[in-house]
């Protein structure tokens, strides 16, 4: 760009909240920084914060302010669509107040709650949600119990449904009563139902479902219907998971 366009590199990673600008001035001189897929290290260079692609230490940084990525603790009932012709509860009544036009990363069904990532970066979701991508779901079920031995196992290697077969990363015995068990189930299958039709056909029906996790964007403490921005390295870490 030439001299007078655009805005200074550390002037526009300060105010992506990466550092000072000080701070981010020696990060350039250090070769932390990336623009558009170089390594810049001299002071004073300038960019378009609508089309520059930064990365610090390898991790993207969102510098367009009005892109922003949320995290929302879906609460049991509501339904994962940003309107609904019945006026029955939906995601969209909680995000309507705010001025991006945000979608849903995916979809939780009405009688499943936890974690719904909301964007209006289009191409971080359209990865996110493609089968190509690889991306891991956490999820907390309560199944009947005791859980039968090999039950790892199988869900491991894979059960067949109607749609083909189907099979977890990884599964694991979280808690169990008399009569009920606490697992984590672990899988990047984007079909319909999928841990509710695994598991019941498994002989295990779920009696509740929370996802606790997308990637490395966990749930954590956050109370049904609540939101939260995701923080620099939660999103940096989504675009690294999907190749931005």
């Amino acid at each position: 760009m030439s001299e007078n366009e655009g805005v200074r590199l550390q002037k526009v990673l300060a105010q992506a909240g990466v550092a000072s600008r000080r701070a981010s001035e020696e990060l350039i001189e250090q070769g932390r920084v990336q623009v558009d897929g170089k390594v810049v290290t001299e002071q004073g260079r300038r960019i378009n914060p609508e089309t520059a692609v930064v990365h610090v230490d390898g991790l993207r940084v969102q510098i367009r302010e009005d892109v922003v990525t949320i995290a929302l603790n879906k609460p049991y009932g509501m339904l994962s669509t940003m309107e609904d012709d019945l006026g029955r509860p939906c995601v969209g009544d909680l995000v309507r107040s705010r001025k991006e036009r945000l979608f849903h990363v995916g979809r939780l069904d009405a009688e499943t709650e936890g974690l719904l990532l909301l964007t209006n970066d289009g191409e971080l979701a359209h990865r996110l949600m493609h089968p190509s991508y690889n991306v891991k779901k956490t999820y907390l079920a309560e199944v009947p119990g005791p859980l039968e031995k090999g039950l790892n196992k199988k869900l491991k290697e894979g059960i067949e449904l109607e749609d083909g077969l189907a099979k977890v990363d990884s599964f694991k015995l979280i808690s169990s009563v008399p009569g009920k068990a606490l697992v984590e189930i672990v899988l990047h299958e984007g079909r319909k139902h999928i841990v509710r039709r695994l598991m019941e056909t498994a002989g295990f029906p779920v009696q509740s479902l929370v996802r606790v996790a997308v990637g490395g964007v966990s749930l954590g403490n956050q109370r049904p219907g609540s939101m939260r921005v995701l923080n620099r390295q939660e999103v940096g870490g989504l675009y690294k998971l999907v190749g931005l």
